[in-house]
């Protein structure tokens, strides 16, 4: 389920192009709301216009494959691992049109200032990311990214307990660790009503 803001439109990133800077698109939400399968098909959209396109992930995410971004659903992308922003700034040629970053929620707070930075130089950046952590607080940096994004794109999912719409990311395991990688082996998708932060795995049934 993908929901766009009024903003978030072809004619308004035609407008913001016509002065020559870039901009910085943002698709967050929770687990298996699409997040990845958006930004597959907008670059994918991207490379049959021809331009050029270059996409990174984080080195730690190596779910599905570790040279390609993979949605849920299995569709993929060609991907750059990185361990570091500064990895990925330095593998960004200058001719790149169309930046794409996956999972950034596992990247550094240096990020911000990256894609700022790749937008001031013209280049259309697309990240995808968790906005919530599985304690459903702000998932950092994507509140960074959030906030300096011409155009922001909110997915959701469907909540496995009750049907109704999912936003958060539910931790079926025992675990305390803020980042620990993982598919439906590890989370669930939860609406408000359902989710139990700090839940591990025998308090769920």
């Amino acid at each position: 389920m993908v929901e766009e803001f009024a903003f978030d439109n072809a004619e308004e990133r035609r407008k913001v192009r016509q002065n020559g800077t870039g901009w910085i698109e943002v698709i967050a939400g929770s687990m298996f709301s699409g997040k990845s399968e958006e930004l597959i098909r907008r670059l994918t959209r991207a490379r049959i216009a021809r331009q050029k396109v270059q996409v990174f992930k984080p080195g730690i995410d190596a779910r599905y494959s570790v040279e390609e971004i993979a949605s849920h659903s299995g569709q993929k992308h060609l991907s750059v691992p990185v361990s570091s922003t500064a990895q990925m700034m330095s593998q960004i040629d200058d001719d790149t049109q169309v930046v794409g970053i996956d999972e950034a929620q596992f990247f550094d707070m240096e990020l911000i200032a990256a894609v700022n930075h790749l937008a001031e130089a013209g280049k259309r950046v697309i990240i995808a990311g968790l906005d919530q952590d599985y304690t459903g607080k702000p998932f950092e940096p994507m509140p960074q990214l959030l906030s300096i994004a011409e155009f922001i794109t909110k997915t959701h999912a469907i909540c496995v307990k009750c049907g109704a719409t999912a936003n958060y990311s539910q931790r079926t395991v025992e675990s305390e660790a803020r980042v620990e990688v993982g598919a439906s082996d590890k989370y669930e998708a939860r609406c408000r009503r359902c989710f139990v932060p700090h839940a591990d795995a025998p308090t769920l049934n």
